[in-house]
């Protein structure tokens, strides 16, 4: 079976768990006889030998990072045109995006697939024009919509129209969450029998281990004194929810001075964080990493008594099971994904601040909640397997198949 996946990033190039989810499900199709072309927007080394990776442009992986995925389209890029010439443009996501589907529309002309398989907006229109230009069915997968990245559910109105016209036009839909699809029906009237749902997963052996050698010393020494750490990790955008977490350390400080919470990632909204954290009164208690990578990524999970993800929409949210991997209990918000597969956890609506800083006092000051949490969650964790994710993808691969055979 031939597969020609269409993705805008792979680790170690990724923003985010868009990347990491690609990855993973295509390494472990990769599995069972599968033949899978990605092809990407840059050239990069990514060092994967279980699947093809092709650029459909002669970029660098900068050019797309600082574009981004975010759908800045006040951002500006480098893009090589006119024979190669290295010449700066203002281009946007928008435009980035559309010159991938032009480029996707010309190579696809020369292969020979069985389904294109299309991950989030920026490709589905690329999906389309494979769809068209080698009449075998499309299947999009939906990571998140619109108004999930933008917090509202106005956001950019290109970007909806490119994902309501691909939805229509596409043979089915794989939402990563029921609490997605249900933003798909909400959002863009799709019948509910055209989407599947299957959850996101992680790889239990993917996660490098904690070497005992925590890089933040300074949190270190602090636990040593009786403070105790609250973790969160991801983009500082508005569907995180980072105001409202600020806002319960507010509460939680005024209770119990020795906590500290420890916000790891970039993003716009960075700086309005960092200043929030001052207009509170906490900035002494919170402390901002920015994007991190490698060890300093893993030890802010080593270094946790709990994780906070307070995501005002979260279609499936990875790093929760990240933390249940590393060892520390999660407070997720009752709006992600996640929430419908990690059972041992605390939940919380992402607006109700004072439950969400009574939940957090209740495990900085019972050792005994945090480590039933702890112990629980690790055991979901175990438990998962992108193998299980894998086999739901080719049975709807399988299904489509025969479709078109028939």
């Amino acid at each position: 079976m031939k597969i020609l996946m269409l993705g805008w990033e792979l680790p170690p190039y990724n923003s985010g768990g868009l990347g990491i989810a690609c990855y993973q499900l295509c390494k472990a199709l990769s599995q069972k006889d599968i033949d899978i072309e990605f092809i990407l927007p840059y050239q990069a080394d990514h060092e994967i030998d279980f699947m093809t990776i092709t650029a459909a442009h002669p970029q660098g992986i900068e050019a797309v990072l600082r574009a981004g995925i975010a759908y800045d389209s006040q951002r500006y890029i480098k893009r090589y045109v006119d024979g190669g010439e290295n010449e700066e443009l203002s281009l946007s996501i928008e435009g980035q995006q559309q010159l991938y589907e032009h480029a996707v529309e010309q190579m696809v002309a020369e292969r020979e697939v069985d389904i294109i398989h299309a991950h989030d907006w920026l490709t589905f229109r690329a999906g389309l024009r494979a769809k068209e230009r080698l009449g075998r069915p499309l299947i999009l997968h939906v990571h998140s919509v619109e108004s999930d990245r933008s917090g509202s559910p106005h956001g950019n109105p290109l970007v909806k129209e490119i994902e309501g016209q691909s939805m229509l036009l596409a043979d089915r839909i794989i939402a990563v969450s029921q609490h997605t699809k249900n933003k798909i029906i909400e959002d863009y009237n799709i019948p509910a029998d055209k989407i599947e749902v299957v959850h996101n997963s992680i790889d239990p052996t993917a996660l490098a281990p904690l070497d005992g050698d925590n890089a933040y010393r300074y949190l270190t020494l602090m636990k040593q004194l009786g403070y105790r750490v609250v973790v969160n990790v991801g983009r500082l955008t508005i569907q995180k929810g980072l105001p409202n977490l600020l806002r319960a350390a507010q509460k939680v400080v005024e209770r119990d001075p020795k906590a500290l919470f420890l916000i790891v990632g970039s993003g716009e909204q960075y700086f309005e964080l960092i200043d929030l954290a001052a207009e509170l009164g906490i900035g002494q208690n919170v402390i901002f990493t920015d994007f991190q990578r490698g060890k300093r990524w893993r030890d802010a999970y080593g270094i946790g008594d709990l994780f906070v993800m307070p995501s005002v929409s979260e279609p499936f949210g990875l790093t929760p099971l990240e933390a249940a991997g590393y060892g520390m209990p999660s407070l997720i918000s009752k709006q992600s994904g996640v929430s419908e597969i990690l059972h041992s956890c605390l939940k919380v609506d992402y607006w109700d601040v004072d439950e969400m800083a009574n939940q957090i006092l209740a495990v900085l000051q019972h050792d005994d909640l945090r480590d039933e949490l702890r112990n629980g969650a690790y055991r979901e964790y175990q438990r998962l397997s992108w193998h299980d994710v894998s086999d739901k993808v080719l049975s709807l691969y399988q299904h489509h198949m025969e479709g078109v055979a028939a």
